[in-house]
């Protein structure tokens, strides 16, 4: 059985490594990843188009100073984007997000199996809790990179604004602007969490290692004559 210690260590980065699966489980269903702002001319009106969308769905608002505006849109990510670079690259960043979820959830698995039995060392034991969060921290640092790629450089919004609205051909995009909402900046948030699970159990591991020094020094400094008789 693992000592009172290891238990309490453990069951710490169990709840970290947890804490993080859940808010990627959560940022994968919501739409408040980014609002764009797409400045919009053509010959019969100006204005802009005001995307606020996540991985999978999202929401869009006309805004016309003249000319009639079209109605609010909800829509579908993957499906508007057709078959393009952004949505290839769109697809990756979501294989990403996945893979830092099912390294969270395996690096949850392994902490809570260390805090109730104690393995060999093997990849069951520390050393697989340190692949698994850093595999995961790894993951959701690729992820928020391409995603911000994808919309910086890949114009991504700008693609979804000619998508939702086709029927002007005569349009020209004048300028975006572009605002993070709160369901990626918590992808910070993940990448924290299991910088915190790989540290907790470094520490444990260090003050471990620091015990089994000084209880082997009563023998290595002990006098000669002692240790025979």
């Amino acid at each position: 059985m693992p000592t009172a210690t290891k238990r309490l260590m453990f069951s710490s980065s169990f709840v970290t490594s947890l804490g993080a699966f859940i808010v990627i489980c959560s940022i994968l269903t919501t739409q408040e990843w980014i609002r764009s702002t797409v400045v919009i001319s053509d010959s019969s009106s100006n204005g802009s188009v005001i995307i606020t969308y996540g991985l999978f769905r999202g929401k869009s608002i006309q805004e016309l100073n003249h000319g009639i505006a079209e109605s609010d849109k909800n829509f579908e990510v993957l499906g508007t984007l057709n078959d393009s670079p952004p949505k290839t690259l769109h697809l990756v960043v979501i294989l990403f997000l996945v893979l830092s979820l099912v390294a969270s959830l395996l690096s949850s698995g392994f902490t809570f199996y260390n805090s109730i039995s104690s393995p060999y060392q093997t990849f069951l034991g520390p050393m697989g809790v340190y692949t698994w969060s850093g595999l995961s921290a790894s993951c959701i640092f690729v992820t928020m990179v391409l995603f911000v790629g994808n919309t910086q450089s890949n114009h991504l919004s700008e693609e979804l604004a000619q998508r939702l609205y086709p029927l002007s051909p005569a349009v020209t995009h004048q300028g975006t602007s572009h605002s993070y909402g709160y369901s990626f900046w918590l992808i910070l948030l993940i990448f924290l969490l299991n910088i915190v699970t790989v540290v907790i159990i470094f520490f444990y591991q260090k003050a471990r290692y620091q015990w089994k020094q000084e209880q082997r020094k009563p023998t290595e400094y002990a006098p000669r004559d002692g240790i025979l008789f």
